[in-house]
């Protein structure tokens, strides 16, 4: 594919939060964008922000864990819009618990969700990848990845996306894909929120006492999240592949 072309990028989880605010950056750099969620009436309104401004949107409703829906979705999405080139995995979803409350179902849902949606998407997209001769891949892993008390789930489909994404760079670097992960910090999104829910504090309190333990004394915002993904995503990114980048505001003890 010439780079004259508008590349195609496909954001999963994009109707709100981190997703939405990746979305919107990448159509600002010139990509056309799919705009992924579980109901496609809940892309609406990222696809609006990004055509209001002039770019190329798609809004797309898929189950990520449903391989089905993926081959259905990633199929439209090339018809439409062009061949997907990036693909941005930040689907998810929070079943938190203490290990001894947690059920099956809490465990069961979020592996599907994040680990299995992330593979069922790359496998879809990395066809057309490897037909353009260029790829990117970038996997929302998390700070609790390092561990958190009450998301033993959370922590090891986080862990796991981080070797998932440094086993693709290895087997797809030859046909000149990328795989690189972001894991975010605190983050000011409805999943932070509902972990303030969990542990019974306001969220605002609970942002306020986050920022204390944070070097740069604030919490992080869904576009500081996209400025980093959209580096990976980039053209220029090119020799930068298997990496982790903590979006943290600081080192991680």
């Amino acid at each position: 594919m010439s780079t004259t072309e508008q590349r195609v990028a496909v954001v999963t989880g994009a109707a709100r939060g981190i997703g939405a605010a990746t979305a919107v950056r990448l159509a600002a750099d010139g990509r056309a964008v799919a705009v992924l969620d579980l109901e496609e009436a809940a892309g609406n309104e990222t696809v609006e922000t990004i055509r209001a401004a002039g770019g190329r949107a798609l809004a797309v409703g898929c189950d990520v864990s449903d391989s089905g829906q993926v081959d259905t979705a990633v199929a439209r999405i090339a018809a439409e819009l062009g061949p997907p080139t990036i693909l941005v995995n930040n689907a998810g979803v929070l079943r938190d618990n203490l290990l001894f409350k947690m059920t099956e179902s809490d465990w069961d849902t979020v592996v599907s969700v994040h680990l299995k949606g992330a593979f069922l998407m790359a496998k879809a997209c990395q066809k057309h990848m490897v037909d353009a001769g260029f790829g990117r891949i970038v996997s929302l892993s998390s700070s609790s990845a390092l561990g958190n008390r009450g998301q033993a789930n959370y922590s090891a489909v986080k862990a796991g996306l981080q070797g998932f994404t440094k086993t693709l760079a290895k087997e797809l670097g030859k046909f000149g894909i990328t795989a690189n992960a972001v894991a975010p910090g605190f983050i000011v999104t409805e999943m932070t929120a509902a972990t303030a829910a969990r542990v019974g504090m306001g969220f605002e309190e609970f942002q306020a006492a986050a920022a204390t333990q944070i070097p740069v004394q604030r919490v992080g915002r869904p576009e500081d999240v996209a400025g980093a993904i959209a580096y990976f995503a980039s053209d220029t990114a090119g020799f930068v592949s298997g990496q982790v980048l903590y979006v943290a505001g600081g080192p991680l003890d």
